[in-house]
């Protein structure tokens, strides 16, 4: 890991294994280490491109910033390692952001892997859901918060609880709120067509944050897109079917590009 000047700001990156290379974007709240299994999987095969977006982890947190930085820091992480391509796996948040880097550089995105994603939204979805439960949920701190909210976002709450370090935030309440101001608005639904990597869009039947609904509408508005839905699955579908998950995800970066 190391910290590295990305558009003016330091990013938290690590870089493991050698092959194709793949960058990974985590959710918000988050910070790379969440994405852990997936990186240590994919890094026997890949070069595998991890950061703690900027206002988490142990990157810089500017007062404000925008989805649209999220999606420049990509490219600038992109450029700062001489990656004329790449794949590029976004989870939730980070589906968002791929979403915009498939758009603004679909040149450099050879595949694109859209993890319980949507593509517009007028707060972030767990904003949203939080406002929905905001009686229940006051006083309470972000770790009762999530606790609470699992089962209705998860297939199996109980099952899930055992690992809430996946769905906790180390960010504080300012924090975690600036993350979360920084996806309010954002509506791709009129620029995916420009996508042009081969795209494969994952979501949970039970995912109470980003519908399968949702994902299908990425994955129509996107010209070369499959859609998967995971049966067992709420929004965190590599916890909580990690196999299926991951032999889906390395079936898809694997497999030839279409012409």
């Amino acid at each position: 890991m190391a910290l590295i000047n990305i558009n003016g700001i330091k990013l938290n990156i690590a870089v493991k294994g050698t092959g194709s290379p793949v960058i990974l974007v985590h959710g918000v709240g988050g910070q790379h280490g969440h994405l852990s299994s997936l990186i240590d999987r994919l890094s026997s095969q890949f070069k595998t491109i991890a950061f703690d977006c900027r206002g988490h982890g142990e990157s810089d947190k500017p007062a404000q910033y925008t989805l649209g930085d999220h999606v420049k820091d990509v490219i600038g992480i992109m450029d700062y390692f001489e990656l004329p391509v790449t794949s590029l796996l976004g989870i939730s948040m980070g589906s968002y952001i791929a979403q915009g880097v498939g758009i603004a550089a679909r040149e450099r995105i050879d595949k694109l892997i859209l993890t319980v994603p949507k593509s517009n939204g007028l707060t972030s979805s767990v904003h949203r859901l939080m406002g929905e439960h905001a009686a229940a949920l006051q006083g309470l701190s972000l770790h009762d918060i999530f606790s609470y909210l699992l089962p209705y976002f998860t297939y199996d709450a109980e099952a899930m609880r055992a690992h809430m370090e996946i769905f906790d935030t180390q960010l504080s309440p300012e924090e975690f709120a600036v993350a979360n101001k920084a996806l309010a608005g954002f509506d791709f639904r009129e620029e995916l067509y420009k996508v042009t990597a081969e795209t494969l869009v994952i979501s949970g039947k039970y995912d109470g944050l980003n519908s399968p609904e949702e994902g299908r509408e990425c994955a129509r508005l996107i010209p070369r897109a499959n859609f998967i839905e995971m049966p067992y699955s709420g929004h965190a579908p590599m916890y909580e079917e990690p196999e299926a998950y991951m032999k889906a995800v390395e079936t898809f970066l694997l497999k030839a590009p279409l012409p």
